[in-house]
């Protein structure tokens, strides 16, 4: 693995979990003596993070780590709405059903651990929800595939995955976010690209709703439509 992208990838994991908080200064002197590498690849490794948005130019400060609030919410989600739906169009259209089918099942399975009465000590539904999603993520970018599209939709997931950090964790929501996981991994291997789309405006509307309510300080009128679209309700 070349230098720079070993700091990428450090420094990025470092920004997504938090452990680099908005602010914080990405000193090229100070990261190449934490790394034990030149300054080169460090330079390299944080422009990489400007142009995804991880990190920007900050007066007399140099390179910080980029702000994420709760006003950012509502825009990326109408963002994520636009990738999202066509993605999943895309993906409806050239994808193995029978993967599709199988990822449905195994969200089904996972969103009935949810369930009190049917955990078990050696799982963990929240962990495991996770990695069928991001196994999801995969499986609707591949068959989508636009690497295009995955590019966009890449940017998008990571600014997402700090502003969850704002939220207050929910585990009500987890298991029905796991239901709607399982409508759209469904819908896709059905082949139609209306049941995909109604599947992730469903999920959207619901995560967008519940971001915007666990968020500290949100109001969630602030907007005249809080709602992803002007199509039939889906909540």
């Amino acid at each position: 693995m070349r230098a720079s992208q070993r700091v990428y990838e450090q420094l990025r994991s470092e920004i997504l979990d938090g452990v680099l908080p908005p602010g914080q200064v990405l000193g090229e002197v100070e990261q190449s003596q934490r790394f034990g590498m030149s300054r080169t690849p460090v330079r390299e490794a944080i422009g990489r993070l400007a142009a995804e948005g991880l990190a920007e130019q900050q007066g007399g400060r140099g390179v910080v780590v980029s702000e994420v609030t709760v006003d950012d919410i509502a825009p990326l989600f109408e963002v994520r709405e636009a990738l999202d739906i066509q993605a999943a169009r895309l993906a409806a259209l050239r994808c193995d059903p029978a993967e599709f089918a199988a990822l449905a099942d195994r969200l089904q399975e996972v969103a009935g651990l949810f369930d009190s009465s049917q955990h078990c000590t050696d799982q963990d539904p929240p962990a495991t929800y996770y990695e069928l999603v991001e196994q999801m993520d995969r499986a609707i970018d591949a068959a989508a595939a636009n690497p295009w599209l995955d590019a966009a939709s890449s940017t998008v997931r990571m600014q997402l995955a700090r502003v969850r950090r704002l939220a207050a964790h929910d585990p009500s929501r987890l298991a029905a976010a796991a239901r709607e996981h399982e409508q759209i991994a469904r819908a896709i291997s059905t082949g139609s690209t209306q049941l995909a789309e109604a599947a992730v405006r469903l999920h959207l509307n619901n995560a967008l709703n519940s971001a915007l309510t666990r968020a500290p300080h949100s109001n969630p009128h602030s907007n005249s439509d809080s709602s992803l679209s002007e199509a039939p309700a889906q909540a």
